[in-house]
């Protein structure tokens, strides 16, 4: 696999404090649909580029429309694209000393696969991995990649916490998922995660009048991970929350900012833990 130079190569410099304020001078506002194409400021080679996965859905890669403000595409792996992915480039880039450049989106199917260290997956309670899928992120995670999952619940009977663990038990088979100690390494890679942090990250559709946060009754927000047999994290899994939605609206002034800085600290500490251990 690709990687050994990647990580060598990767080192995070001191950091600035993250504000949606300085997010909204480069993003500013609805810009209406626009294709696949990379902003021009994206480098197209670098050392580290976002990679989001396709995969095959409980739907049969059902086609839901547009997947953020911008983007469209067919199927649940396209949620936020690709408002999050550029927006949390742009913050790779200002808060780190890591090369980033173009975000991308590849099949779980695709070889490419292997030429990215750090991969993220949204909606996974919607996932229906096949064989060859299951194959194939299992030989990723094993020759040392790292993949973040996002977005999905346990709310009104879903079964999206079933859905995603019968697929993570096939990848990774007898490697259970446990909450994340707060003495983990990857909570104090970079940023120093604590226990006030362990709270609910909410999408758009959870804030209500005034700025204020509605959790959705009867979810509980987990922060978990997957282990390989050497004890590497390799699998984060990012439960009843919604990570991807805080980068997507980092730009807006009615999204939180502290909650825009917290999904940050959680995707840089992912990312320096996959590049570093």
């Amino acid at each position: 696999m690709r990687m050994g130079g990647i990580r060598a190569a990767l080192v995070a410099a001191g950091l600035l404090g993250l504000t949606a304020a300085a997010f909204s001078q480069r993003f500013g506002g609805f810009r209406g649909f626009t294709s696949d194409a990379a902003e021009s400021e994206f480098p197209a080679n670098a050392e580290f580029h976002f990679l989001r996965v396709e995969y095959n859905d409980a739907g049969g890669n059902r086609g839901f429309g547009f997947g953020s403000r911008r983007g469209r595409a067919s199927g649940w792996w396209g949620q936020d694209w690709p408002d999050a992915d550029e927006h949390f480039t742009k913050g790779v880039q200002r808060l780190t000393r890591i090369d980033a450049g173009n975000p991308q989106h590849v099949s779980l199917k695709d070889e490419k696969l292997f030429d990215y260290p750090w991969i993220y997956a949204t909606q996974t309670g919607y996932w229906e991995l096949s064989d060859q899928e299951t194959s194939q992120l299992r030989e990723f995670l094993l020759r040392g990649g790292f993949i973040m999952t996002d977005d999905f619940w346990d709310q009104n009977g879903s079964q999206e916490w079933e859905v995603f663990t019968e697929a993570m038990n096939r990848v990774l088979p007898g490697q259970p998922i446990t909450d994340i100690g707060l003495d983990d390494s990857v909570m104090h890679v970079l940023y120093d995660i604590q226990q006030k942090d362990l709270m609910f990250i909410p999408g758009s559709r959870h804030l209500c009048g005034g700025g204020r946060v509605c959790q959705p009754p009867g979810t509980k927000s987990a922060w978990r991970a997957m282990y390989d047999p050497k004890n590497r994290m390799v699998v984060s899994v990012n439960f009843d929350t919604d990570i991807g939605d805080a980068w997507e609206f980092a730009d807006v002034p009615y999204y939180p900012e502290g909650m825009t800085t917290l999904a940050y600290h959680y995707g840089i500490n992912y990312l320096i833990y996959s590049i570093t251990h």
